[in-house]
């Protein structure tokens, strides 16, 4: 069974040309945590290959004066304010730190050219555009169709070792709830009870068995 992915726009593409060009062309750089790679109101600028740590992407609501995390990079993946760098157009996120973060970087401008370099890679491009409207839309249309209750479920029936790689605040802003509400929510898919002969068994369950 193929593994599933954080980030589902990943699971329909063959990205090995980008991680080659990033390997052989990449400039390698160590952010420690709370370095932003990209500033929201500053040009996009980075396509980058995550070696070791993870990025967070948030934005800022002035109105509650508060930062909320609208997704993540791990280890393994790419990070970059997509496809805003191809142009260095005004970025309207942050792209930060997580923890010390090992990656091979290079210019959006230079991703652009070689997207620009023949047919096959201009379909790169429109492949990967089309992969990453349909991932967000579809989290865009989670939002007004499920409960967060569900949206916890479902994100750890595809990705069960989340919280043991980033924190409870940024999990919580992801699902738009309070810390609060996501312990609670845990709470009641992580411990069931099951009756028997009308006493209550307490049965913890993993990740997995939230079905």
């Amino acid at each position: 069974m193929k593994k599933k992915q954080f980030n589902t726009y990943k699971e329909e593409l063959d990205l090995e040309f980008l991680w080659n060009y990033c390997m052989e062309h990449g400039e390698e750089r160590t952010l420690e945590r709370g370095e932003m790679l990209e500033e929201t109101g500053k040009p996009a600028q980075w396509v980058a290959y995550v070696e070791q740590g993870y990025f967070k992407y948030m934005v800022h609501n002035e109105e509650e004066e508060k930062d909320y995390c609208t997704g993540f990079a791990f280890e393994g993946e790419f990070v970059a304010n997509f496809p805003h760098c191809l142009r260095g157009e005004t970025s309207e996120l942050d792209i930060v730190a997580a923890t010390t973060c090992k990656i091979r970087c290079i210019a959006g401008l230079e991703m652009q050219s070689l997207f620009d370099s023949s047919p096959e890679m201009m379909l790169h491009n429109v492949n990967i555009l089309h992969n990453l409207f349909k991932m967000v839309y579809t989290r865009y249309l989670d939002f007004y169709r499920y409960s967060a209750r569900e949206r916890y479920r479902q994100l750890m029936l595809r990705f069960p070792h989340i919280m043991q790689q980033v924190s409870q605040k940024d999990l919580a802003t992801l699902l738009n709830i309070t810390p609060t509400h996501l312990s609670r929510i845990r709470t009641e898919l992580t411990l069931g009870y099951k009756g028997t002969g009308g006493v209550d068994e307490l049965m913890f369950l993993n990740p997995e068995q939230l079905l």
